[in-house]
């Protein structure tokens, strides 16, 4: 059948009316689909986007009871943020088929897929691989987890062009596909308050390379007990990163020199540690692993080079805010795991005061109080989860915690606090180990709070 018609006349439920379900019903409604709908918010709550899409012939079912009466549709477009463990959702398995925006982008997509997962550099990475496509030449197209949904432009991608996409644990949970080239940078807890269980979460991962066929590539961690185990699910070849020896084939360090080693031994020099700009040895295992990952998918070694060499990060990941009295300020919201946190910390050889805390993920944060050893001057509080933060400490280091901490009601209060508590030449870290929702719409809007509040205290008079 003619894509253009496949969906007319079928009756489609659009559960949970997010950024990249809305542009799927987009498309599927010009496609002559029939579709309603369904979120928990109210008409209010949702705004303008509903008298536009109810203009274009969408109808809704919203409120309590929006998860009711999906069985009687012809498929259900679920979005990524909707609980597969909702009995309403999980009693569709087998029964109605489920789709998502990112399944009807790998339908529909005629260009290549590079695909990248993990719990911590997901986004890092894929931003680095789609600068070294673009710098070898290569029309690369970016998106998934990040950007604008690609389902509106995904059938004008010709296909000698590349499509990189940032694919998270909710989207990759139900997909029966994965890309032709995939990469996994790491696993550790994170997003349990959803999945349940830590084997649910890595199972949800690894469907990215669950799927994929002979002639296929995935790159993996050398270093990561978890993701090691997804070679044995690859049907495709794969290649390794990282390690304290270069597994082959794959991309490892050599007295200070990042090496691709090719199946046939075959090594070439990617760059010097000191060209990578990124700070922190876990930024090196990104560039490490996009280096490998944009090669196979047709980068030069020239491209990637002009890539690595350039790159100065992405917002709210170790973003530099700015200096106050000496006092180096960095953006690392995006750290809504312990495992972020952690590696945020240990990216720096200065002191460091860190701002953490927001809505707790079920994560277990024993791990993260102790890495503060030796590397925190003081802890500054903030949102739901301080007493579970606060409480960690304790545990780890009973009567004799070896910084400073205390609690604050704000991000205001917390950089002040920071600012108070830190010396010239120290860094103010906000890196939460949390989730932003308790007090923000996300973490970029908890990141862009954290900068005005520093620029507001670089404006102020200094201190005494």
């Amino acid at each position: 059948m003619n894509r253009m018609h496949a969906w007319d006349g079928r009756h489609v439920a659009a559960v949970g009316l997010g950024v990249s379900n809305l542009a799927a019903a987009e498309y599927l409604l010009k496609r002559g689909a029939v579709v309603v709908g369904h979120d928990r918010k109210s008409r209010g709550e949702l705004g303008t986007v509903v008298d536009q899409l109810e203009y274009r012939g969408m109808s809704f079912c919203l409120g309590d009871g929006y998860l009711d009466g999906l069985d009687r549709y012809d498929t259900v477009l679920l979005s990524p943020g909707v609980p597969k463990q909702c009995p309403q959702i999980a009693s569709l398995l087998g029964r109605v088929p489920v789709i998502s925006e990112v399944d009807l982008v790998f339908q529909l997509a005629e260009a290549p897929i590079i695909g990248i997962t993990g719990s911590s550099g997901k986004t890092t990475t894929t931003t680095l691989i789609g600068r070294m496509l673009e710098a070898s030449g290569i029309d690369t197209i970016v998106g998934g987890n990040i950007g604008q949904p690609l389902i509106g432009q995904v059938q004008d991608i010709p296909a000698g062009s590349r499509i990189v996409l940032e694919l998270s644990s909710f989207q990759l949970e139900w997909m029966r596909t994965s890309p032709q080239y995939a990469l996994v940078t790491n696993i550790s807890e994170n997003h349990l308050d959803v999945h349940g269980t830590m084997e649910t979460y890595v199972s949800a991962k690894g469907s990215i390379v669950r799927h994929q066929l002979p002639g296929d590539y995935a790159v993996l961690n050398a270093a990561d007990p978890w993701a090691q185990t997804f070679a044995d699910q690859c049907r495709g070849t794969v290649y390794w990163f990282g390690g304290s020896e270069q597994a082959l084939p794959g991309a490892g360090m050599e007295n200070g020199v990042l090496v691709f080693r090719d199946g046939n031994g075959h090594q070439t020099e990617i760059c010097r540690r000191s060209d990578i700009a990124l700070p922190g040895d876990h930024n090196l295992e990104n560039v490490l692993a996009a280096s490998c990952l944009a090669y196979l998918a047709g980068a030069s070694w020239e491209g990637i080079r002009k890539a690595v060499k350039s790159f100065r990060g992405v917002s709210h990941r170790l973003e530099f805010i700015g200096a106050v009295d000496g006092v180096s300020f960095y953006d690392d919201s995006i750290a809504t795991s312990p495992a972020r946190s952690t590696a945020a910390v240990a990216s720096f050889s200065q002191p460091v005061v860190l701002i953490a805390g927001g809505r707790d993920k079920g994560l277990s944060y024993g791990k993260w109080a102790r890495s503060l050893r030796g590397r925190v001057r003081d802890l500054i509080l903030l949102g739901e989860a301080a007493s579970l933060l606060e409480e960690a400490v304790n545990e780890e280091f009973g009567s004799a915690v070896p910084f400073g901490v205390q609690r604050t009601a704000d991000m205001a209060a917390a950089v002040a606090a920071a600012r108070a508590a830190a010396r010239q030449g120290d860094i103010v870290l906000l890196s939460p180990a949390c989730a932003s929702f308790d007090m923000y719409s996300d973490f970029e809007a908890r990141g862009r709070d954290f900068r005005e509040q520093v620029q507001r205290q670089a404006k102020g008079v200094a201190r005494p």
